[in-house]
């Protein structure tokens, strides 16, 4: 079956087990996710559930959004993502998804925007080697080099891997183990490190990679 939900992340921290191992641990606020709208196959095509997460002022939503919320009579959201679940024709308008939809033993994958650095040259954005330290290269060690041959093609090929923007990209890690669920506290703990900082939105669904 196929599950999913929106989360926050808190931080990081560490869980012993009673072995006495430690297990780093990424500690996700997970929930209570509302129902905000329904598509069914035979009028949209495919079955699937628009989930809403984080409660907000009416205020801080536009006009459209705003109706939309109204219109599934729920509380004002802050995040809405669309999901498809095998039991999304079971679910209707309104229902509550609780962290309790994923249990100890499960597999996740979750996604995230990533934490952004800036402006990177290409040693630290794609991991280019750095020019030798002798035979008068000066300081440009860190530098891209050549990046097109002379004559033939004469250009340089789009999609060359340059300098530029880093992070701030939608990243997904895959095949995450759920080490504790707490559904008073609407907690997930998922072993190692998620993407985005603390407090950014995640998509926490199930893997699809098989152990």
């Amino acid at each position: 079956m196929k599950k999913a939900i929106i989360g926050r992340k808190v931080g990081m921290t560490q869980i012993f087990t009673d072995e006495g191992k430690v297990i780093p641990v990424t500690v996700i606020e997970a929930g209570p996710c509302v129902v905000v709208q329904k598509k069914q196959a035979d009028r949209d095509g495919y079955d699937s559930v628009q989930l809403g997460f984080a409660e907000v002022a009416e205020k801080k939503l536009t006009r459209p959004e705003l109706g939309h919320i109204k219109k599934a009579g729920v509380a004002p959201m802050k995040e809405l993502h669309e999901f498809r679940l095998e039991d999304a024709a079971s679910m209707n308008v309104g229902d509550v998804l609780k962290a309790s939809t994923f249990a100890v033993g499960d597999c996740v994958d979750v996604t995230g925007i990533s934490k952004g650095k800036g402006y990177a040259g290409v040693v630290k954005r794609w991991g280019y080697a750095v020019q030798p330290h002798t035979h008068g290269v000066g300081p440009v060690h860190r530098s891209v080099g050549s990046t097109g041959a002379n004559s033939d093609p004469s250009r340089v090929f789009r999609g060359k891997k340059m300098p530029g923007h880093m992070g701030v990209e939608q990243v997904t890690i895959q095949n995450l183990d759920v080490v504790k669920v707490d559904d008073e506290l609407n907690v997930i703990c998922v072993r190692g490190a998620v993407p985005g900082p603390r407090g950014g939105i995640v998509y926490i669904k199930n893997t699809v990679k098989n152990k």
